[in-house]
């Protein structure tokens, strides 16, 4: 569908622009100034297409958790990530999140159903984790914990789509059921609230915008227009349209599309273990999906 190949896209070049972003700022206001940016990209789509704002109170409650745990602490994090890892590598991490879907469905949320199959598919992917780690040699204290923050952005992910689909898309609030626009506006107003105080509390006031170059502002400004705004709602539609666990599908083009940047754009390094690891992880979110048992009827 559209909104799969476009969000794989956006969020795929979105590692390189983060990683621009930290050569100047604070990765708490990298996150914070993506997410303002892409709550604003929202509200004026709500606007242009003559939408209400969301004004449910039961809407609102069901936003912390997304808003907080699936957009300002995700983005924080892997800012903080690619302070230490090349964006590639930042890419290749977001790759595991339909890994981390999988089991906070089926055990938290009770939205899927957990088979062997599944159950194969997650040991499989999680030893693609160690081989993208590199476990058997020593990646060095600031690598490894730049590489532990990006899994656990992607950890974010896996708590919150399912939630998302669990308690929110699909389902009426105050008589209304809200667009996916609306649903993704209300997220990252959330977001934008939660990581603004958390980046003034961690690193003070940000620098004057006449400070920064412009690559650094035209990237934080692509990461909110285009990563956490059109992106978001797009992703709205896709999980409302089929479930969660193909709203982490996308993770199979993402690490693709951020490894190709990383290397044409950036001029990173690619080491053996990493693309192998990547596969391996992808084979092992197929296994869990059913993605290679799935046969085309008979024509």
């Amino acid at each position: 569908m559209p909104a799969f190949a476009a969000n794989a896209v956006i969020w795929g070049s979105s590692f390189i622009f983060i990683k621009i972003g930290v050569r100047e700022l604070h990765p708490t206001w990298v996150a914070a100034g993506r997410i303002v940016i892409g709550a604003l990209t929202l509200l004026a789509l709500l606007l242009i297409a003559g939408q209400r704002l969301p004004g449910d109170r039961r809407l609102w409650g069901h936003m912390l958790l997304p808003g907080v745990v699936g957009v300002a602490l995700p983005f924080t994090l892997f800012a903080y990530g690619e302070e230490r890892v090349d964006s590639l590598v930042a890419g290749i991490w977001n790759a595991t999140t339909a890994l981390w879907v999988l089991p906070f469905a089926v055990l938290v949320y009770r939205t899927e159903k957990f088979t062997a199959r599944s159950a194969g598919g997650l040991l499989i992917g999680f030893a693609g984790v160690l081989m993208v780690l590199g476990f058997w040699h020593d990646t060095g204290a600031s690598s490894l914990a730049g590489q532990l923050m990006c899994g656990a952005a992607a950890a974010c992910y896996g708590v919150s789509i399912p939630y998302l689909k669990r308690f929110v898309t699909g389902r009426d609030f105050g008589g209304v059921r809200p667009s996916g626009v609306s649903l993704a506006f209300a997220q990252t107003t959330v977001a934008a609230l939660a990581s603004v105080l958390a980046a003034l509390l961690v690193s003070g006031m940000p620098p004057a915008v006449t400070a920064l170059s412009w690559p650094v502002i035209g990237s934080v400004v692509a990461l909110g227009v285009f990563g956490s705004g059109i992106a978001f709602a797009l992703n709205m539609r896709v999980i409302a349209a089929a479930g969660a666990s193909m709203a982490a599908f996308v993770t199979y083009l993402v690490p693709v599309v951020a490894t190709l940047l990383g290397i044409l754009v950036l001029g990173e390094s690619l080491h053996w273990n990493q693309p192998v690891g990547a596969l391996i992880v992808l084979l092992g979110v197929a296994v869990a999906q059913g993605a290679l048992s799935r046969r085309r009827p008979a024509s």
